[in-house]
C-alpha cells in the first residue's frame, strides 16, 4: 500500500468525531457493506446451483471435479488469508491499516464477480479451467481482501465497548437484511423462477450484482474510521514478527476456544446454506416453485429482523457470552424439530422460527466478543495482532466452505443426483430421460412453450436423506457444541480494566520517548485544524488568481468565503453540542431510573442487592488478580522475545 498516496485529503475518512456517529453507523456499517455482502451471499447460495444445474458439471471427471476443485481452491484461499493478515499488520498509512485494503477491494470485487459467470461455451476442459481461475480470483484474491479489511472495522473502530457493540449490531443487520430479504425473499420468489437454467439471464443478473459492489464498498471506505489505529499517533512502533503474532493469538486460550467455536458453527451453517435450495427444490417443495424457499427463509428469518431491538440490551444486561450460549440451546431445539419432521412444511417453519430466535445473539454480538479478545491479547503481550487473528478467522470461514462444498457435491454425485434440463434438451432426446420421474406431469410438460423452461426430476431416497441432514440435521449437534465451548469464555468480565491498563501503558510509552501524550481525539483535532489551515492558505492563493482574472475585489470575495466558513463551523459545533446534550440526557435518564428502582426497595432488599453486588465484584476482583499474575509472565516472555529478535 502506498502510504504517501493515501495521505491525500481525497482519501481521508469523512468521519471526524471521537465517538461513533450516526452517519458512520448507517453509511459505513449498514449500507456500505451491502454490495459485497450481497454478492457473497448470492454466491454462497446459488453459485453451486449454477455449476451443477446450469453448467452441468456434476459428472465431470466422474463427479470428482466439483468435489476436489472447491477443496483445493480453499487451500489457496487459506494461504492468501495468512498473507493478507501479514500485509494488514504491516500496513501503516494515514487512513489506517485495514481501510486502504477496502479501497483496493472495491473494483476487484466487481471485475472478478462478473468473471465467475461469463464461462465460455467451448469444451469442457476450457470451462473447467475458467471456473477454477475465476473462482480463485474472486475468493482467494478480491473477496479475501475485502473480507479481511471489513471484519476488522468493528475491532479497530473504538475501544468503547458500548459503541463497538452498537457497530457490531449494525454490521450484522446488513447480513440479515441481505440474506433475509434479498437472498431469501426476492431471489427464490421472483428471480430464480425466471433464471431457471438460462445461462444468459444468469450472467446478466449476476453482473449487475457484481458491479453494484463497487460504489457501495467505496461508501464503506469513506464512512469508517480506525480510532484504535490512530491512538498510536506518531509513536514509533516496534516491528512485530509474524511468527510472534501467531504465537500470541494461539497462546490465548479464549482465542483458541473462539476459533474452535467458529469452526463448528461455520461447518453447520455452510452445509445448511448449500443445502437450502436443494432441500426446498426436492424434499420440501418442487424445483424453483417460488414459494417453498421463500417461506422457509423469510418466515424462519423474521426473528433476525426483530432481534436488533432485543439482542444488544440483553447482551449488556446478561453478558455477550451468556446470551449467545443460551441462544445456541434454543438454536439446537429448532433444528431438531425440523429434522424430525423434514417434509412437513408447517412444522419446518415453526422449527426455523425457533432456531433463528436462538441464532440472534450469535449473529449480532459475536464480533464484539471477538474484538474484546483482540484487546485482551494486546494487554497480555504488548502488541496488537489484528490482521493475524483475522486471517485465522477467515481461514476457517473460507476453508470450511470449500471442504463442505466438496463433501456435499461428492454425496450428490455418489447418490446419483439428477440435474434439471431445459425443455429443448428434454424434447431433443426423450429416450435419455424415459426412465426418470419428472416433478411435472406429462400433461404439464406438453403445455410448456419456452424452450429454456426447466424440467426437474425426483431425486432418490439417499440423495434426499443427505440433503435433509445437511440442511436441518447437522445444526442440532453443532448448536449444542457451540453452547458448550462458549461456557469457557470469560474474557468480557474484565475487559474494561484491560482498556484502562492499555491507556496507562500508552502514556508511559510516550513519556519514555519524550513525547507529549494526547488522547487520540485531540491529536485528530490538531491534525484536522492543520489540514484546514493549509487548505485555507491554498484557497486564498487560488482566489487571488481567480479575482485577477475576473476583475473581482479579492478582500470582498475573501470576506464572503470566511463568513460562509464560519457559518459552517458554527452549524457543525451546534450539531456536536446537541449530540453531546442528547447523550448526557440519556445517561442521566439511566441514572435516574436506577436511583428510582433503588429507592423503591425495602432495607432488606437493598441489603440483599448490595450483598449480591459485593459477591459479584469480589469474583471479578479475584479473576482480575489471577489474570494480572498470568499477564505479567506472558508480557515479560513476549517482550523478551521481541528484544531477542531486535538484537538479531
Amino acid at each position: 500500500m502506498n502510504g504517501k498516496l493515501l495521505s491525500s485529503r481525497i482519501f481521508s475518512s469523512r468521519v471526524k468525531s471521537k465517538n461513533v456517529t450516526g452517519k458512520e453507523k448507517w453509511l459505513g456499517y449498514l449500507i456500505g457493506p451491502v454490495g459485497a455482502i450481497l454478492l457473497n451471499a448470492v454466491l454462497a447460495t446459488y453459485l453451486n446451483i449454477y455449476y451443477t444445474d446450469v453448467l452441468n458439471l456434476t459428472t465431470v471427471w466422474g463427479g470428482l471435479f466439483l468435489t476436489v476443485f472447491p477443496v483445493v481452491s480453499k487451500i489457496i484461499d487459506a494461504i492468501t488469508n495468512v498473507v493478507m493478515g501479514y500485509l494488514i499488520d504491516k500496513t501503516k498509512t494515514k487512513q489506517g491499516k485495514a481501510r486502504p485494503w477496502l479501497l483496493l477491494s472495491a473494483p476487484l470485487l466487481a471485475i472478478t464477480g462478473v468473471l465467475l459467470f461469463v464461462v465460455p461455451n467451448g469444451s469442457t476442459t476450457l470451462q473447467v479451467i475458467w471456473v477454477m481461475v475465476s473462482y480463485n480470483l474472486f475468493y482467494s484474491f478480491a473477496y479475501t481482501i475485502f473480507n479481511m479489511a471489513h471484519n476488522l472495522m468493528v475491532p479497530l473502530s473504538t475501544r468503547n465497548t458500548l459503541q463497538r457493540g452498537g457497530l457490531s449490531v449494525f454490521n450484522q443487520v446488513t447480513n440479515i437484511m441481505v440474506t433475509g430479504i434479498i437472498v431469501a425473499l426476492v431471489f427464490p420468489m421472483l428471480i430464480m423462477p425466471v433464471l431457471g437454467v438460462d445461462k444468459g439471464l444468469w450472467i446478466l443478473v449476476m453482473s449487475i450484482i457484481s458491479i453494484l459492489a463497487l460504489p457501495l464498498t467505496l461508501l464503506e471506505y469513506y464512512y469508517t474510521k480506525e480510532r484504535i489505529t490512530e491512538e498510536s499517533g506518531d509513536k514509533t512502533e516496534k516491528p512485530i514478527p509474524f511468527k510472534l503474532k501467531l504465537k500470541a493469538v494461539f497462546k490465548d486460550r479464549f482465542f483458541v476456544i473462539l476459533i474452535v467455536y467458529f469452526f463448528v458453527y461455520t461447518v453447520g451453517m455452510t452445509f445448511k446454506n448449500i443445502g437450502l435450495v436443494y432441500y426446498c427444490n426436492y424434499v420440501l417443495g418442487t424445483y424453483n416453485d417460488g414459494m417453498t424457499q421463500t417461506l422457509v427463509s423469510v418466515l424462519g428469518g423474521i426473528p433476525m429482523g426483530i432481534g436488533i431491538f432485543a439482542v444488544w440490551p440483553l447482551a449488556k444486561k446478561f453478558g455477550k457470552k451468556n446470551v449467545t450460549m443460551i441462544g445456541f440451546l434454543i438454536y439446537a431445539l429448532g433444528s431438531l424439530i425440523c429434522f424430525i419432521f423434514p417434509t412437513n412444511l408447517y412444522l419446518v417453519l415453526v422449527g426455523q422460527f425457533i432456531k433463528n430466535i436462538g441464532g440472534l445473539p450469535c449473529a449480532y454480538v459475536f464480533m464484539a466478543l471477538f474484538a474484546d479478545d483482540l484487546d485482551s491479547i494486546e494487554w497480555k503481550t504488548g502488541f496488537r495482532a489484528d490482521g493475524t487473528a483475522m486471517s485465522m478467522y477467515n481461514i476457517i470461514a473460507v476453508s470450511v466452505v470449500g471442504i463442505c462444498t466438496g463433501v456435499f457435491n461428492l454425496f450428490l454425485s455418489n447418490n446419483g443426483y439428477i440435474a434439471p434440463v431445459t425443455l429443448a434438451e428434454y424434447q431433443a432426446n426423450p429416450a435419455a430421460y424415459s426412465a426418470l420421474t419428472t416433478q411435472l406431469s406429462a400433461e404439464k410438460i406438453a403445455t410448456l412453450t419456452d424452450p429454456m423452461a426447466s424440467i426437474a426430476f425426483v431425486q432418490n431416497g439417499g440423495t434426499n436423506a443427505f440433503i435433509t441432514f445437511a440442511f436441518v440435521g447437522l445444526e442440532v449437534f453443532t448448536g449444542l457444541l457451540c453452547a458448550l465451548l462458549l461456557f469457557f469464555v470469560t474474557v468480557e468480565k474484565t475487559i474494561d480494566r484491560k482498556h484502562a491498563a492499555l491507556i496507562e501503558r500508552e502514556k508511559e510509552e510516550y513519556a519514555r520517548i519524550g513525547k507529549q501524550w494526547l488522547p487520540a481525539e485531540e491529536r485528530n483535532a490538531l491534525e484536522l485544524a492543520q489540514q484546514e489551515q493549509e487548505a485555507e492558505e491554498a484557497f486564498e492563493e487560488e482566489l487571488k488568481v481567480h479575482c485577477q482574472k475576473k476583475g473581482l475585489d479579492f478582500e470582498t470575495e475573501l470576506a464572503k468565503h470566511k463568513t460562509l466558513v464560519a457559518k459552517k463551523k458554527a452549524k457543525a459545533q451546534s450539531k456536536a453540542d446537541a449530540a453531546k446534550a442528547k447523550a448526557d440526557a440519556k445517561q442521566a435518564k439511566v441514572e435516574e431510573k436506577r436511583h428510582l428502582k433503588w429507592g423503591k426497595m425495602t432495607p432488606e432488599q437493598r441489603a440483599k442487592a448490595e450483598e449480591k453486588n459485593a459477591k459479584k465484584a469480589a469474583k471479578v476482583d479475584s479473576l482480575w488478580k489471577r489474570e494480572c499474575a498470568e499477564q505479567e509472565k506472558i508480557y515479560a516472555a513476549f517482550q523478551k522475545e521481541l528484544a531477542s529478535d531486535e538484537s538479531h
